[in-house]
């Protein structure tokens, strides 16, 4: 059997941050789907299981031979293909032995693996990576193809627990696919960490990361978005009543103080025309006061319990918050262009990367794809004025053209939320500042954070702010793989913020869910040096 077990594990960074404390959590046999927030600890989880990371107390163990698959590949660009795989080694030894050097140390290099060049080809084959050389150096190689690279190298150690981070990111459509199938094939203990919904609907089991732990849910994403729906409305309906029973406490008690401040007055009255002593009316007095004070008193502990209950169940229905935004001033009235390029050449390692023409005219919302390599990144630069092309006429639109990259570097780290948004909008006062920040889930001190310490779904949010809020607001806004690296909650964010903006965008994605969520209109397709209308 080959699993993952963490029993009681607390891990902190030097500086004593905590991220986990008693953490227990298991992964059996199968595919499993690690989801949680950015900054919760997924990456550092699996660096843990992996062995890179050690724990400061209780134990982790992984059966059998662990394969991992980082999200940032350690990979030097000098490297050939051989070595990232890991069988430079091993091939030198076999070709020594075939030349007729029977040296002993040769046959120590090789071990078990004389079959490594057929199971090599054969993986690569099965990755899309068949015309990749093993002498070919990684510099030559495309971003997917290098994950592709990468995840080749893993299967290759015929492991019993895979590890993969992100696996998805910087793969083309069918790079995806071919992942996919790889996926679905595999027998062994799976616990992977992305944000490709597609991905995650092929797992038998998502497990989701918070502070209080793992919860594990059967089946696939789509059936835990179900069952987190369902648990959703559960919370609602809780604050809903939560809310009314606070009120209805609150009200119960007015009524019974305007009740005993009646009782009181009418007793008053009473004990004055019956005429009795002193001493004994006030003794009357005093225990109709106290009678009342532990009525109050009991209603006032209702009161607070209520209350109670009802920011319990606030701040779980505040969990899953959403941006909603309005962005009128971002609007582009139907037919202007905005991009223009007229009989371009846009050249990129050596190859035309793109000959012909290209115009965006209105709020189109354009969804560019192509293969790995095809030259999706440099056409985003050319629109954005970041590069001109080696021949042709470009005219760009007379107001702000935006770019946001997958990295979110647009910022100044070392400057708060706050500083960034009055750098890139100072017609805003503090006032409106503080109130658009609060709409993108900045509360409290919260704006006051520097950028560098925030996670990577904060980031987001915080550039988000700035692009879309900066003077003059963009009429066209690029967009270069943007889910990359974001967790989901943080996916659904930057839709809602898309879906609020209203001029025209174009964005580079092999995610189809999220191209599906924010109402693409308009698909081009580049490959080959030719920039396709797409259905």
């Amino acid at each position: 059997m080959s699993d993952v077990i963490c029993s009681n594990l607390f891990f902190s960074w030097p500086d004593d941050t905590p991220v986990f404390d008693d953490l227990t959590f298991t992964a059996g046999v199968g595919r499993t789907g690690l989801v949680a927030p950015n900054g919760a600890g997924k990456t550092t989880l699996l660096k843990l299981i992996a062995g890179e990371l050690r724990p400061r107390g209780g134990s982790v163990s992984a059966t059998g031979v662990v394969g991992y698959l980082p999200q940032t590949l350690p990979f030097d660009g000098d490297l050939t293909v051989a070595e990232a795989l890991g069988i430079a080694p091993v091939l030198r030894a076999l070709h020594a032995v075939e030349s007729g050097d029977v040296a002993e140390e040769h046959f120590t290099a090789i071990g078990n693996d004389w079959d490594v060049e057929e199971r090599t080809r054969a993986q690569l084959d099965r990755l899309g990576l068949g015309d990749v050389e093993p002498t070919r150096r990684l510099d030559t190689l495309s971003g997917g193809q290098v994950v592709s690279l990468g995840l080749a190298a893993q299967l290759l150690k015929r492991p019993d627990v895979l590890l993969l981070d992100e696996p998805t990111n910087n793969l083309d459509r069918d790079a995806r696919r071919r992942l996919h199938a790889a996926l679905d094939d595999w027998t062994g203990c799976l616990l992977v960490v992305s944000h490709d919904r597609e991905l995650l609907d092929r797992v038998d089991r998502i497990a989701e990361l918070s502070r209080d732990g793992v919860r594990t849910y059967g089946g696939n994403f789509t059936e835990y978005q179900e069952a987190v729906r369902a648990e959703r409305e559960v919370v609602e309906k809780n604050l809903r009543n939560a809310e009314q029973d606070l009120k209805r406490e609150k009200r119960e008690r007015q009524q019974a103080r305007e009740r005993a401040q009646r009782r009181s007055g009418t007793a008053a009255r009473n004990i004055a025309s019956a005429g009795l002593p002193k001493i004994v009316a006030g003794a009357m007095k005093r225990r109709a006061q106290e009678s009342a004070g532990k009525a109050d008193d009991v209603h006032s502990a209702r009161v607070a319990d209520a209350q109670a209950r009802r920011d319990e169940a606030d701040r779980a229905a505040r969990e899953d918050d959403r941006l909603a935004l309005e962005l009128p001033r971002t609007r582009v009235p139907a037919g202007r262009t905005v991009f223009l390029g007229e009989d371009l050449r846009l050249r990129g390692g050596g190859r035309d990367l793109l000959t012909g023409d290209l115009a965006i005219r209105g709020p189109e919302r354009i969804a560019l794809t192509g293969p790995n390599g095809a030259g999706k990144s440099t056409l985003l630069r050319l629109i954005g004025g970041q590069r001109e092309p080696e021949e042709g006429a470009v005219t760009r639109v007379d107001g702000r053209i935006a770019s946001l990259s997958q990295r979110l570097d647009l910022l100044d780290p070392g400057r708060t939320v706050a500083e960034n948004l009055d750098a890139a909008a100072p017609e805003l006062d503090a006032t409106r500042r503080r109130h658009l920040l609060a709409r993108f889930l900045f509360r409290g001190d919260r704006i006051h954070l520097p950028v560098g310490v925030l996670s990577g779904g904060e980031r987001l949010r915080a550039t988000l702010a700035c692009v879309l809020h900066a003077e003059p607001a963009p009429q066209l806004l690029l967009l270069d793989e943007p889910t990359n690296n974001l967790d989901l909650v943080s996916v659904g964010q930057l839709e809602s913020a898309l879906n609020a903006y209203e001029g025209a965008f174009v964005v580079v994605s092999h995610d189809e869910r999220f191209l599906a969520g924010i109402g693409i209109t308009r698909r081009l397709h580049l490959a080959d040096g030719h920039l396709h209308e797409a259905g």
